[in-house]
This record gives structure tokens, C-alpha cells and sequence, in this order.
């Protein structure tokens, strides 16, 4: 399954490589919406909140009205998550606040993730699991804490129903997604598994649909790479 990807920055839709630099900006919501309006899912991230440097709040409140989103950027309390999925959102996505660095070493917050769990429930709640060089990459991918994909998905599969995993390395750079990663995540849960970062070609997403996984797209649709 394609989903198609809406992040945002500075009140615009935009697309960034790895998360840093500025590619593609686009100010007529509008017309992305109506272009992704025939699709399951849409995945909206609030990129400056994610970034801990504002937030998009009222944008993420007027398009999760308008289309069937999974709502990601952070969410950082129960609280939040229960205000964003009153705004009509179908799930959120809880990143950087699954993971903490301690004195006694990075683990998985299991306690948060269980907290929320039962505040919304598991089907309302999807694990962001972003890496750069094989860590997990947090508050908006500035940091990283010591701690893999493999160590963390056994812990949060009791909490959640699905998984984000996004390949900061490869994200918006249009080379595409390792597919060896996907199959190796695949047989670490039964879960719904999302994956994004780099995807560039239908012939990619059906690659990643036959191992079982879902596929995230942002700059392919944004440069007419992959039609909508």
C-alpha cells in the first residue's frame, strides 16, 4: 500500500533530504489534500514540533478533518495524543519519547508506551522508528540514542499496532529504500510494518507490499516520480 506523505514546516508542506535541507515547499493545501483524498491512509508529520520548535497545530487539526491520517511530531504526552485523535486523526505515531539515554544506558520506554496504550488504545497507536547509521534517531533526528530497531520492536509489540520505520539515511534522496532492512524488520512482528525513506518507483512499493510492508511516499510524488 502506498501512503502518501504531507509534512510540515513553517505553516507550508514541504519536503527535506535526511531531515535537514530544504527541497521542495508548497503552500496550496488544497490541492494536495484533493490529491490524496482517494487514499486510505495519509501520513501527516509536524515537523516543527517533532523539531521542538513550534508546532503546526491548527494545520494538523484542519487536514486530519479532511483526510484519514495517522498524525506524527511530538507527542510527547497522553494528553496530546488523546487531543490530536479528537481532531479526527486514526492513529498517531510516538517517536522520540519511546526512547530515553540514561546514566545506566538507552532503553525503551515501555512505561510511556504502556501508559498510552491504555489511554487510547494499541489500534490508535503507531511506534516511529527512525534510524540514521543503524541507531534510532530522535527529537527530529538531531540525536540518536544507542539502541536498534531489532533491541526495540520486542518491547513495544504488546503497546502498539503498527510500525513506522523511516531510513534517515536514504530520506528524500530518491535512491532507494534497502530492502534487506525491510525483510529483517518483517520478521521481528506481526504488526502492521510502514517503511519510509528514499522510495522512488511503483516497482518499489510492490517489491515491499510482497515482503509485507507499507510504503511511505513523499518526494517521489512531490517530483511526479511515482503518479497519485
Amino acid at each position: 500500500m502506498l501512503i502518501p506523505s504531507i509534512d510540515l514546516l513553517g505553516g507550508r508542506i514541504v519536503q527535506l533530504v535526511q531531515g535537514e535541507k530544504l527541497r521542495l515547499a508548497f503552500d496550496d493545501f488544497d490541492y494536495w489534500i484533493e490529491k490524496f483524498s482517494r487514499y486510505p491512509l495519509v501520513q501527516l508529520i509536524d515537523l516543527d514540533a517533532a523539531m521542538r520548535q513550534g508546532d503546526n497545530s491548527e494545520l494538523v487539526a484542519q487536514i486530519a478533518k479532511r483526510l484519514p491520517c495517522q498524525v506524527g511530531g511530538g507527542f510527547r504526552s497522553v494528553e496530546r495524543a488523546q487531543q490530536v485523535l479528537g481532531q479526527g486523526a486514526k492513529r498517531v505515531i510516538i517517536g522520540s519519547a519511546l526512547f530515553s539515554s540514561e546514566d545506566t544506558g538507552a532503553r525503551v520506554n515501555t512505561a510511556f508506551a504502556s501508559e498510552l496504550a491504555q489511554a487510547v488504545g494499541p489500534e490508535k497507536l503507531v511506534a516511529g522508528i527512525d534510524t540514521k547509521s543503524g541507531r534510532i534517531a530522535v527529537k527530529g533526528w538531531k540525536a540518536s540514542v544507542a539502541l536498534t530497531p531489532d533491541e526495540a520492536i520486542p518491547q513495544l509489540d504488546p503497546f502498539v499496532s503498527a510500525y513506522l520505520y523511516t531510513h534517515v539515511d536514504r530520506e528524500g534522496m530518491m535512491q532507494g529504500f534497502p530492502i534487506d532492512v525491510a525483510a529483517r524488520l518483517r520478521a521481528l512482528t506481526k504488526r502492521q510494518l510502514i517503511v519510509a525513506g528514499g522510495i522512488r518507483s511503483q516497482k518499489e512499493i510492490d517489491d515491499l507490499h510482497a515482503l509485507g510492508a507499507d510504503a511511505v511516499v513523499g518526494m517521489a510524488i512531490y517530483t511526479d516520480a511515482i503518479a497519485v
